[in-house]
């Protein structure tokens, strides 16, 4: 998946840099938004750094990762968005994600990035699987996963590092 930016209708998202974990440490540094996966809370700027640094390391070695997501025509970062390479049930997947700022929640805006980074996931790599692993009780991610067109996989859940997680995939392997 290029390199180059993305826009949607609202949004702009862009390639991660070092200097975006700020922005990052506001996401995750936050613990309503890791109230469903504690585990990737994060308790520092330096944390955030090194998290942003193994983001920028997926693409130089993959061509496509995680996007830093702002609204258009603003430079705050109030989400992230994309798929990384990873291993489920002994099988390569593209791992999607998806996480804003609370003061963004209910806006779309998560629906909006996923479903632009599935589009383009597909058309650019049509052979991976996509999986969204979400935990069980978080409903508003479950259904954001739906809307970007991904399908309730039972065959692909997994325990995740905080607990069951219910898998989405790309129609493809269903």
């Amino acid at each position: 998946m290029g390199a180059q930016g993305m826009r949607t209708k609202r949004l702009r998202l862009s390639r991660p840099v070092p200097t975006d974990s700020a922005g990052v440490f506001a996401i995750l540094g936050d613990p309503r938004t890791v109230e469903h996966n504690p585990s990737d809370g994060l308790e520092d700027r330096d944390e955030a750094a090194q998290l942003v640094a193994r983001w920028v390391r997926h693409w130089e070695e993959h061509g496509f990762g995680y996007w830093c997501v702002r609204e258009s025509g603003s430079d705050r970062i109030i989400g992230y968005a994309g798929v990384k390479r990873m291993l489920m049930h002994g099988r390569p997947v593209l791992n999607l994600v998806y996480r804003f700022v609370p003061e963004v929640w209910g806006r779309g805006f998560a629906t909006e990035a996923a479903a632009a980074v599935v589009s383009r996931a597909l058309d650019e790599l049509p052979a991976q699987t996509i999986v969204a692993r979400v935990r069980p009780d978080n409903w508003p991610s479950q259904n954001v996963a739906l809307k970007a067109g991904l399908l309730r996989d039972a065959t692909m859940d997994c325990q995740g590092e905080d607990g069951l997680d219910w898998a989405f995939t790309s129609p493809e392997i269903q």
